[in-house]
């Protein structure tokens, strides 16, 4: 059944926004459209505040830059308040319940957005909040990156049709929301990983699940050149992430045949755009070359972390 744009934006007010598989493909589409037309108003200097005199909770146990900007000046320009609380900050640093924090913020917030670790964490606020919550990244999925990252590749393509994305790297928690992204929306993406870093098993089968109903090609294999033959975006993330420093030098060894350089960028398509969700690190997983050359689309992704968020908040918040 094909719904209304109206009854989508029904639909979607109180929920959770925790992980790409929560969400239909017409909602995922209805808040890249909503992103573009609030990031449209907000160029064009015009008043949309559908948020105002909301507050939003911004809890950080992970460290971050476009995250904790993008979502304090999104809620502001959204009309409402974004509320730093540092993890250690919080009761939660001292031994609170996860349910215990998650009630009593209700009762003071609209909204509540984490950036943690573990995924457990973001699954118990979500049951114990009676408002919104909002995954802001965990160890397992990155769906607000994920969802700036389509509402781009919209943007420069036009549309999701004839769509190849190739990602080149972890098999982390990026390429997690990236290859449910992909499936729900129908774009063929192929992941290129090193023996023992493959994606989530798990992760894989509710992907392949989802892209039989939509006709997306998901292919996880081993060979970045089969990966990136033909691509029309590439993408790439840190060989080790926050809280993997101590396997950096294990993971340069592990990775050391999965750089993006000028040579395996040319077996994509001619006209290519790099993908980077930063930060990078240039001379390992991406030649400086690539990610600042002509290609480069990755300060207009950053950008957009900014408007698919709003999105999100007044999606689920108003």
């Amino acid at each position: 059944m094909v719904r209304s744009k109206e009854e989508i934006a029904q639909s979607m007010k109180g929920r959770d926004f925790l992980m790409l598989v929560d969400y239909t493909p017409d909602e995922i589409q209805y808040l890249i459209e909503l992103a573009i037309e609030l990031k449209e108003k907000q160029k064009a200097g015009q008043p949309h505040q559908p948020l105002k005199g909301k507050t939003v909770g911004l809890i950080f146990e992970k460290s971050s830059t476009r995250t904790r900007v993008s979502f304090e000046v999104g809620i502001y320009q959204l009309g409402g308040q974004g509320l730093f609380l540092s993890g250690n900050d919080l009761q939660i640093g001292r031994g609170e319940t996860i349910l215990d924090t998650a009630q009593t913020l209700s009762r003071y917030l609209d909204g509540i957005m984490i950036r943690t670790y573990e995924h457990r964490k973001v699954v118990e606020l979500a049951r114990g909040a009676t408002i919104p919550v909002i995954n802001g990244l965990t160890d397992l999925s990155h769906p607000c990156q994920a969802l700036a990252d389509f509402q781009t590749i919209y943007e420069k393509h036009g549309s999701f049709d004839g769509v190849k994305l190739a990602y080149i790297g972890d098999g982390n928690n990026m390429v997690h929301s990236l290859m449910m992204g992909a499936a729900k929306l129908g774009v063929d993406m192929s992941i290129a990983t090193p023996e023992g870093y493959e994606p989530d098993e798990d992760i894989i089968a509710q992907t392949l699940a989802v892209a039989e109903e939509t006709g997306a090609k998901i292919v996880v294999c081993r060979d970045p050149k089969e990966a990136i033959e033909g691509a029309n975006f590439i993408y790439t993330d840190v060989w080790a992430s926050m809280g993997q420093e101590a396997e950096q030098k294990e993971r340069e060894i592990a990775f050391a045949n999965y750089q993006i350089d000028d040579e395996l960028v040319k077996l994509a398509s001619p006209d290519f755009m790099f993908m980077h969700c930063l930060p990078a690190h240039r001379g390992e997983e991406v030649t400086e070359s690539v990610i600042d050359g002509e290609h480069s689309i990755i300060f207009d992704q950053a950008e957009n972390r900014l408007h698919a968020q709003k999105a999100i908040m007044a999606a689920i918040m108003s």
